[in-house]
């Protein structure tokens, strides 16, 4: 039996009809002419639009970033696209509705502890404490929902990011609707675009055995104690340096 028939073996059955429908609802392709091309692009491609660029299309210009990387990564000309696209490139998200860097470091530290990426751990930590968080509030993650140290909105930011980061996934309806108490749609997209840019970092780095850069190595040694946190393979290759 292959490898992968025995991971599959393992998972959990499905999760019931409660769980059957999109925690975001897609928005409707006639409404989006401002990523018109990513959509033709995308139809063109697979013969139907996905889901999931609409749900992106929140926050239009994630669904194109998105599209570019995708299509890079499958070899496609960088140059070629952005020519192709021009100036249809859709316009940026008002500054306001975005989320803050201190709850989208937390995000992506959670997650990353959540996932096991020591090299991410070590950089999102260190940039979390540049958004503005202090010591206390980023040993608290630890058990965020018992600490006073995170306003409800935010622990439900974590709450999701530790559920996303696992394998399989465990996110559930439940999270959204905490969400949804504390941020707009195009906000919790945000969110679950930061919580997957960081399943692409954690498994780049951990697959890559990426070695760790001296000044987030030193801030994670002297910070991340309460999570056991050791460099791991991500160690400097020669002894010393």
């Amino acid at each position: 039996m292959r490898a992968c028939e025995v991971r599959l073996l393992g998972l959990p059955p499905p999760k019931g009809r409660e769980d059957a429908m999109p925690h975001i609802a897609p928005k409707s392709a006639e409404d989006l002419r401002d990523v018109k091309k990513v959509l033709e692009m995308s139809e063109a491609a697979m013969g139907f639009i996905p889901n999931s660029t609409l749900t992106m299309a929140h926050k239009p210009q994630l669904s194109l970033a998105f599209s570019l990387l995708a299509a890079v990564t499958y070899g496609a000309d960088l140059k070629g696209l952005l020519a192709f696209y021009g100036d249809a490139i859709p316009e940026p998200s008002n500054p306001e509705q975005s989320l803050t860097p201190e709850q989208i470091q937390l995000l992506a530290f959670a997650v990353s502890l959540s996932a096991g990426c020591r090299y991410c751990q070590a950089h999102t930590s260190h940039r979390l404490v540049e958004a503005g968080a202090n010591q206390e509030k980023l040993s608290a993650i630890a058990d965020y929902e018992a600490s006073a140290a995170f306003t409800p909105g935010e622990k439900a930011l974590l709450a999701l990011a530790f559920a996303a980061g696992q394998n399989p996934n465990e996110a559930t309806s439940a999270h959204f609707t905490a969400l949804k108490d504390h941020f707009s749609e195009e906000q919790i997209v945000q969110a679950v675009g930061v919580v997957s840019l960081f399943g692409f970092l954690n498994r780049w780095n951990d697959t890559m055995a990426t070695t760790l850069e001296k000044a987030p190595m030193a801030f994670a040694k002297a910070s991340l104690d309460v999570f056991s946190w050791a460099e791991g393979k991500h160690g400097p290759s020669e002894p010393g340096a």
